[in-house]
């Protein structure tokens, strides 16, 4: 064996030599970061603005699975969750905190693969890595990550400000990280029966990124800067368009209307669909995942919102006690339905 090829067991290391030896090369990027990693605690000083602080927690055989998820895309969709939530909170991530749940079947090795995923994540969307926790866990590996970001008091956006005839809103496009897992279960069954046989992957580049690499929409967030528009209301998508829509309206206590040709599917996503004849539409409305942004904003703003790339006008915000509809492409008018991720299955 190889020295590169040499793995190392954790129980090798300890707990601090391991810490040390995942976060020894950090250099901090924000002025707001007064001390990171190595002392019993991170000190932030977030001048003056609001700060935005959210967690989310990954498990393995519940939010991923590492038959076909590498370490590394692992610890970058790992931050990219977080980020994606302070996002939608029309802020900007700053740092974040990342506590992991180890088992001896991880290497050391294995270990720097997931944090290079982690720190390819923090130097794209300029975010520092101030601290987080290790520990030995028996039931395989364990995620969890904080995000802290910050904004301007008048341009944070919540879930609860849509008003009637707000014009409902998505960047990017729906279902395509739901058809790439799809594809990866698909394809982990064919192998689980035949291990000789060679996944199917030729043309679907663009939903296995959806699924295994996805990005938070930064650039949204600048493009809203620079037009000078605040959204009424927002949210990111990663349970699903229907779920999200009706959280906004149960917080806003409005209704709503969307109508089925507006909304975005990649060619990809239709063809992956089409294929496990799946409806293209079911995979937007409840696949999750895409960490796209659903927002609203008034109506004064139809002609700046159109102009923008990758952003669709979807339908529009009605009156509380409204029926929460979707109009089809054949122009039937069905209601809309949560039916995305359920953290408990209920």
């Amino acid at each position: 064996m190889s020295k590169k090829d040499t793995i190392t067991p954790v129980s090798d290391f300890g707990e601090f030599k391991l810490i040390k030896h995942l976060t020894e090369n950090i250099k901090l990027k924000h002025n707001s970061t007064i001390k990171g990693v190595g002392d019993d605690a991170a000190v932030i000083e977030p001048s003056g603005k609001k700060m935005i602080i959210t967690t989310d927690m990954l498990l393995e055989g519940i939010h991923f699975d590492l038959t076909y998820v590498p370490l590394k895309h692992l610890g970058y969709k790992a931050v990219i969750v977080n980020l994606s939530d302070v996002y939608a909170m029309n802020a900007i991530p700053k740092q974040i905190t990342v506590s992991i749940g180890v088992s001896a079947k991880f290497s050391v090795e294995a270990l720097k693969d997931l944090y290079d995923g982690i720190y390819m994540a923090c130097d794209k969307y300029n975010i520092d890595l101030i601290g987080g926790d290790t520990c030995s866990s028996l039931t395989g590996l364990s995620i969890s990550v904080t995000a802290i970001g910050e904004a301007d008091t008048d341009k944070l956006a919540y879930r609860n400000g849509a008003k009637v005839n707000d014009l409902i809103c998505v960047t990017g496009d729906l279902g395509g990280a739901y058809m790439g897992l799809q594809l990866l279960e698909r394809e982990k069954m064919v192998f689980n029966s035949d291990p000789n046989m060679k996944p199917k992957f030729d043309g679907y580049d663009y939903i296995l990124q959806r699924q295994l690499k996805p990005e938070a929409r930064k650039d949204i967030i600048e493009l809203f800067e620079k037009n000078k528009i605040v959204p009424t209301s927002m949210i990111d998508i990663s349970d699903g368009l229907s779920s999200e829509l009706l959280h906004i309206c149960n917080q806003s206590n409005v209704s709503c209307k969307i109508y089925e040709e507006k909304i975005p599917i990649n060619f990809a996503t239709q063809r992956m669909a089409n294929e496990l004849n799946v409806e293209p539409l079911v995979s937007a409305l409840n696949g999750g995942e895409d960490y796209e942004l659903l927002f609203t904003v008034p109506i004064e703003l139809h002609e700046k919102i159109t102009e923008l790339h990758q952003i669709s006008i979807i339908g529009h915000i009605s009156e509380k006690g409204e029926e929460n509809l979707i109009i089809t492409k054949g122009g039937t008018t069905l209601p809309i339905m949560a039916q995305g991720w359920a953290a408990f299955g209920e």
